[in-house]
């Protein structure tokens, strides 16, 4: 029992970015652990680069190994076809009914929500928890969300700031392609794997 937060996604490569938003995640929404749920296909990205499965979540261990806050899991993976959060959601509730689920969104995300699969049983299953990056996002009005009520005025009084943080998976990706270091913008052993798995570089 406890109250865990899900943070989902590509994870293609895991970077900096993301272990930041968990850490934030952990202390602005009070959670005891945070758990890393990378997707077998993503239902909102293109499919073009995506790394192995396999591949993506070994990265993730990496990235979080020795971090006693942070988990792994192979839910959605283990599922297979398209990762859609409210068929996760429901499956952790069946799991652990007693388990406070908190779901955790950067803005991005947070604004297209609505295009969600059946947006709004995910939004019963669990707490949104949207993480902010100071700097960069323009805070939604109600209307922005598309919700009906009261989901608009929920989700926009549960956003935390998060740490400024410029990096995505894409310009890794596309620097792998293009030669040029990704030092410092994902961990060690993660770039040690994407060299040794020759990841990226079509």
């Amino acid at each position: 029992m406890g109250r865990i937060g899900i943070l989902g996604g590509c994870f293609n490569p895991i970077h900096i970015g993301h272990l930041l938003m968990a850490r934030s995640a952990l202390e602005e929404g009070r959670l005891d652990r945070v758990v890393l749920m990378p997707a077998n296909l993503p239902p909102h990205k293109a499919l073009t680069g995506l790394a192995p499965a396999p591949d993506r979540l070994a990265m993730v261990r990496l990235a979080i190994a020795g971090d006693p806050d942070l988990e792994v899991s192979t839910d959605e993976i283990d599922r297979g076809g398209v990762s859609y959060a409210v068929d996760t959601l429901r499956a952790l509730r069946d799991r652990a009914p007693l388990d406070q689920l908190v779901f955790i969104l950067g803005m991005d995300s947070l604004r297209e929500l609505h295009l969600w699969r059946e947006v709004v049983t995910l939004l019963s299953l669990a707490e949104i928890l949207t993480i902010e990056r100071p700097g960069y996002d323009r805070p939604p009005q109600t209307e922005d969300l598309r919700l009906p009520a009261p989901w608009p005025e929920r989700l926009l009084a549960a956003v935390v700031p998060g740490r400024r943080c410029d990096i995505s998976s894409s310009e890794i990706r596309r620097r792998v392609a293009q030669g040029r270091t990704i030092r410092y913008l994902v961990p060690e052993s993660v770039e040690a794997h994407i060299r040794a798995r020759g990841l990226y570089l079509a």
